[in-house]
């Protein structure tokens, strides 16, 4: 593929995000138009279209596609990190731990600041991805993609019924948490995401950057040794952005799944393996699923909505099937 035909490919999904933004502000159970949308910045008068479209619809697009772009390129570094094409944040356990953590400090000790959550989201990520590490690493084999899916099985396992535990001893956090560990952008204010928004950013201009020597490492440990790369800064480098855009996205949605497992294949497939056009492709097409996602999720049971964690569930569960009995990456 053509470095302009990559080029298209960029462009074409900057433009997809830009208008499932737009209709993501528009389109949902209170009425609005995109008329009462532009008047919501040119003439605000306080009405309640108004209102929503500042305070409700707006917030809830950035925090979409945000989030969908950070899971989306946390799956791809996991993914080469760990030579594991089911390697995501949601199936090895790093957003079961930082949920685990969240749902901690709400219950046992009242955490209620945006950057206190955004760090215990922090904490449990980089706890989560040590311990998927550890087990995987154990016994003769040493870390091979079987043993890292079982171990993050595993520890998203123990973290969630660790929280469901919490729970059950604090019935007045219950709805709260549940709200939050179901994975959505509703009910999200703008704050939160402007709180761990440095986070997130500096994660994707991490990646961007690691995207070289992240090409180098998928070459395999031997050749990337032989190229100069030094692998253990590399890898340590990686692991510190997968929490940076995992654990943040956590912080501000809730343990959202299967976005991190889904995009990379289909950004692979489209646009190549060079993470430095894979990476920003991916990010993409990540924001693209979430945004289309919640706006799916308004009109299936309306009024009420389904949560947008629920709806990549259905769309990512199939998906997973399929990879792991294909049992490799998509090229």
């Amino acid at each position: 593929m053509t470095t302009g035909t990559k080029a298209g490919l960029l462009f074409i999904g900057t433009v997809m995000t830009i208008i499932l933004m737009a209709a993501s502000v528009v389109y949902g159970y209170t009425d609005t138009t995109w008329k009462g949308v532009y008047d919501s910045f040119t003439s605000f008068n306080g009405s309640n279209e108004h209102i929503v479209v500042q305070t409700v619809r707006i917030p809830r697009a950035l925090i979409a596609a945000c989030i969908g772009m950070s899971l989306a390129m946390a799956g791809v570094i996991m993914q080469t990190l760990m030579k594991n094409p089911l390697a995501s944040p949601d199936i090895l356990g790093i957003n079961a731990g930082a949920g685990f953590f969240v749902v901690m400090g709400l219950v046992m000790f009242g955490v209620g600041s945006n950057q206190s959550i955004t760090w215990l989201a922090f904490i449990g990520a980089a706890l989560a991805q040590f311990l998927v590490f550890v087990l995987g690493s154990a016994g003769r084999e040493g870390l091979t993609p079987m043993k890292m899916t079982l171990a993050g099985a595993a520890i998203a396992a123990m973290f969630s019924s660790i929280t469901q535990g919490f729970l059950v001893f604090n019935e007045a956090m219950l709805d709260q948490a549940l709200f939050w560990l179901a994975g959505s952008v509703q009910g999200r204010n703008l704050d939160l995401l402007l709180s761990v928004l440095p986070y997130l950013a500096a994660g994707v201009l991490g990646a961007m950057l690691l995207a070289g020597k992240l090409n180098v490492l998928a070459m395999g440990e031997d050749v990337a040794r032989g190229l100069g790369l030094h692998t253990g800064f590399t890898k340590i480098a990686a692991s510190l952005l997968v929490v940076l855009l995992a654990g943040g996205a956590v912080a501000v949605a809730g343990p959202i799944g299967f976005v991190g497992i889904i995009i990379p294949h289909i950004a692979r497939s489209w646009i190549g393996i060079d993470h430095r056009w894979l990476l920003p492709f991916s990010g993409l097409l990540g924001a693209i699923l979430l945004l289309a996602s919640d706006i799916a999720s308004r009109y299936i049971i309306m009024p009420q909505e389904v949560p947008v964690g629920v709806m990549t569930a259905a769309i990512g569960v199939p998906f997973f099937i399929h990879i792991a009995r294909k049992g490799g990456m998509s090229r």
